[in-house]
């Protein structure tokens, strides 16, 4: 093989979902040369993963997608319980919150995993990227200078490889990276994205059908005329055929089989739980279902997935355009495979119904305070945490500071020296005193947690360079 006939790129993403994709978007906005690939001819076509929680939504406001998201999306409808043809009662099975200064968000919206990743896809695109599809990873050899992918369409050399290709992930094979886990649920499930006569059931409800042979669920999807069908087999296989799904629907519901007028997408599975053993192997990173695959009960998947990605994209950032030493890639793992071994630990307990969808599921209580980035404390907060919404200076919102994929050094309620911004890379800002800070000073990471705080910049220098912070000066 001729040395240019392989192509270059910073980093090669390995799979156009939810995960990738934003990856793709963060590091686009970055400068960070990314090349996005995908064997299959297209987005992913179905429903799937349809739950946004608050959190990821705050993620997408600052990747550029908060209105896209909002436009097309809504508030999950409350459940319907049916048994035996006959409305039981409704029954509401998130909590909800109303929003509030610190958080914008208070309750999961409700949008289908192909319109999500066609909302990323067009702002990849506006920031100039794109997904390369029909474009498969055949084998991969790393040493210390990159990662040299075999692809489909022919070799690429990078500096950076990102698994973000799903449970069955050919890139972790490749790695003889072992996944730890459990079946959460013997019983095989069946998905489907389905269009229901007009007549024949409302949108207003998540209907949900409780009965002989496993449950059976129908809900309405926005800005679509289809509902998302799941259902749980105590035995037999399901049979994921148009025929197979209206039969189904006929025989579990009062539904009768041509109320269902066509069967758009579908598939089946069997819930489990599984956690990769590590997710870094040298060069290579694992992400989302590649490197954790959850029950989809409780709404986790797709939302730890985006933030896999969100935690990454920053910290390749650093150590590709800024200086960072590579050693800032270490914390991927230290502080994403705790988070995803707790919210696969919730995914299951939601399952099982030992445990409710409850505050946990909206991950705006998750952070890095054990993480090895995690340097001080001030006010009511430490290091670690995510940092809250709040008023802002200008009629602006704290959210609106930070937004972008700068750091920003915020003083809250105190007069402490600060030092000068090193430009476009840290942003400088002060604001009054206000509770969901209390008083100091914090370092804003760009995915939004605070990466140090203290009451005044004392001890600030210190944690500059690990970040690639290096130029800022006058602390």
């Amino acid at each position: 093989m001729e040395l240019n006939s392989v192509k270059e790129t910073e980093v090669l993403i390995v799979g156009a979902g939810p995960c990738g994709l934003a990856l793709a978007c963060d590091l686009a906005r970055r400068g960070v040369r990314a090349l996005l690939v995908e064997q299959a001819p297209a987005l992913f076509p179905g429903s799937r993963g349809k739950g946004i929680q608050p959190r990821t939504r705050e993620v997408f406001d600052d990747l550029g997608v908060g209105d896209a998201v909002r436009r097309h999306g809504s508030r999950a409808p409350v459940g319907m319980v049916w048994r035996e043809g006959r409305r039981q009662g409704e029954h509401d099975m998130f909590r909800r919150a109303a929003p509030t200064e610190a958080e914008p968000y208070g309750e999961p919206w409700m949008l289908p995993q192909w319109r999500t990743q066609e909302i990323l896809l067009a702002r990849l695109r506006e920031l100039g990227g794109d997904v390369a599809f029909s474009t498969a990873l055949t084998g991969l050899d790393q040493d210390a200078e990159g990662v040299t992918a075999h692809l489909t369409t022919g070799p690429v050399r990078a500096s950076y490889l990102v698994a973000a290709d799903g449970g069955r992930s050919t890139v972790r094979q490749a790695l003889a990276v072992p996944m730890t886990g459990e079946t959460v649920d013997p019983a095989p499930m069946l998905v489907a994205d389905v269009r229901v006569a007009e007549d024949a059931l409302d949108r207003l409800n998540w209907h949900v059908v409780m009965g002989e042979g496993g449950f059976l669920t129908l809900c309405p999807l926005p800005g679509t005329a289809d509902f998302q069908l799941v259902a749980q087999f105590e035995e037999g296989e399901p049979d994921t055929s148009a025929e197979g799904i209206r039969a189904l629907v006929a025989a579990r519901t009062h539904l009768a089989a041509n109320d269902i007028t066509e069967v758009r997408w579908s598939s089946d599975f069997r819930p489990r739980a599984a956690l990769a053993d590590r997710f870094r192997e040298g060069r290579v990173f694992l992400a989302g279902d590649a490197a954790h695959v959850h029950s989809p009960a409780g709404g986790q998947g797709l939302n730890t997935s985006v933030q896999d990605a969100y935690n990454l994209g920053w910290k390749l950032g650093q150590v590709l355009r800024h200086g960072a030493p590579a050693a800032l890639l270490d914390s991927y793992e230290a502080e994403r495979r705790p988070v995803a071994a707790e919210m696969l630990g919730l995914s299951t307990r939601i399952h099982r119904g030992e445990q409710e969808r409850g505050a946990a599921t909206q991950q705006l209580g998750l952070g890095y305070r054990e993480g090895p980035l995690s340097v001080g404390r001030a006010g009511v907060l430490h290091s670690g945490d995510r940092a809250p919404d709040g008023p802002a200076a200008g009629g602006r919102r704290l959210f609106d500071i930070f937004r972008g994929p700068h750091f920003t050094l915020l003083a809250v309620g105190t007069d402490a020296e600060l030092p000068v911004s090193d430009g476009d890379l840290v942003h400088v800002h002060r604001t009054d005193a206000y509770e969901a800070y209390g008083t100091g000073v914090f370092l804003i990471r760009p995915d939004g947690y605070i990466g140090w705080a203290g009451e005044d910049t004392a001890g600030l220098a210190a944690c500059l360079a690990p970040l690639g912070l290096a130029t800022l000066t006058r602390c």
